[in-house]
């Protein structure tokens, strides 16, 4: 009984034993591919995460996602294409951007922007010609006519492929600053243009183009005509219901042919305040015209404006419109009188020349301006 007791007892150890090893392999070899597992998965992962083809597959050669043409920077700072029929609402927002590295990565060359509000054709383009021959690089151009309006200048000519999209044109209409916002939004995508100054056909210039641009260029103020009219045709003018955005404390009246710094023309492409409140609320016999600009440039940037116009007209004859010079009105006394009768404020000093630009002439005005040319404003007719 001892006897079978001992073996059954060194049986049962055998068995505990077997199973101890046989766990204990188990578990190893478990172990073992766990390890063979996580390498081989490793390793391909890996593989999958350093793949180009899966994470950047290289584009078919007519793909448009990526081409080996450089961007030309010229391209992007003054767009050579005019016609570029981006919608209003696009275009000043693409205008509205501003750098905010104010130094330039180019030869920068400060520019003036010649802006022309025109029905079509330009019937005083010659001496305009004149004006800008030889000052290539320190101006830019742009025309806004009538949507029917095509005909193109010849390509010898500084207007021509100047037109920008354009949209019809109502006097005293909103239409009228919607084509004013839609020049400076053209101009301001040229990042070389710092003063902008608009212009209709009927202007002509009183000095040569060196004297206005240096005058321009040199200012520390922009010219935007804004004054508080008591009368009826100033205050009398506002509607309450522009308030509180527009009070009338803010209103003001001045003369539409403005000029402006780039600061304030990006402020104006800008507006979403006081634009939708004129475009409701000013109505004939409110003219949006002599009023928004001036209200505008008084509200945001007061110190930045001279209040007064450089471009200068005749509203002594009365009416609704100034009055418009024929040939016969035209001589040297005359042009003299505009150029130097009057006094003014330049940077903080007094100066004779408060107007660099004046209207309206009369297409028949042409010629005799031509042969005042060398005498008045230093260029060869």
């Amino acid at each position: 009984m001892v006897k079978d007791l001992s073996i059954r007892m060194k049986r049962e150890v055998r068995e505990w034993n077997l199973q101890i090893i046989t766990t204990i392999v188990f578990f190893l070899s478990m172990a073992s591919l766990v390890i063979v597992l996580g390498l081989f998965i490793n390793n391909h992962v890996k593989k999958f995460l350093a793949s180009e083809e899966l994470y950047f597959p290289e584009p078919p050669a007519s793909s448009s996602v990526c081409s080996n043409r450089s961007i030309n920077l010229e391209d992007f700072i003054a767009p050579k294409d005019m016609l570029h029929w981006t919608s209003d609402k696009e275009l000043f927002w693409l205008a509205s951007m501003v750098p905010r590295i104010s130094e330039f990565p180019y030869n920068h060359t400060r520019k003036v922007a010649f802006m022309f509000l025109c029905r079509g054709r330009l019937p005083l383009a010659p001496l305009w010609e004149m004006f800008f021959k030889g000052h290539e690089g320190l101006y830019s151009i742009y025309l806004h006519t009538s949507p029917e309006f095509s005909e193109e200048p010849p390509e010898s000519s500084v207007f021509h492929k100047r037109r920008i999209p354009s949209k019809a044109v109502q006097w005293g209409k909103a239409s009228m600053i919607d084509a004013e916002r839609r020049l400076l939004a053209n101009a301001l995508l040229d990042f070389s243009n710092e003063r902008f100054v608009l212009l209709s056909e009927t202007c002509i210039p009183l000095f040569n183009f060196t004297t206005i641009y240096n005058y321009l260029i040199q200012s520390n103020l922009s010219f935007v005509g804004s004054f508080d009219d008591p009368r009826h045709i100033g205050r009398g003018r506002y509607n309450k219901r522009m308030f509180p955005t527009v009070s009338l404390s803010d209103w003001r009246k001045g003369n539409q042919w403005f000029e402006i710094h780039r600061k304030i023309a990006i402020e104006v492409v800008s507006d979403v305040k006081l634009y939708p409140v004129f475009n409701h609320h000013c109505k004939a016999p409110c003219y949006m015209d002599e009023h928004y600009l001036p209200t505008l440039v008084t509200k945001i940037y007061p110190a930045m404006n001279s209040n007064r116009s450089i471009t200068w007209v005749d509203w002594s004859r009365g009416g609704s419109h100034p009055t418009k010079f024929l040939r016969k009105d035209v001589s040297e006394e005359f042009m003299n009188r505009i150029r130097y009768g009057f006094n003014c404020t330049y940077n903080g000093g007094l100066s004779n020349v408060c107007f660099l630009f004046a209207r309206k002439f009369h297409p028949n005005t042409l010629e005799p301006l031509l042969r005042l040319a060398a005498t008045l404003f230093g260029f060869d007719p």
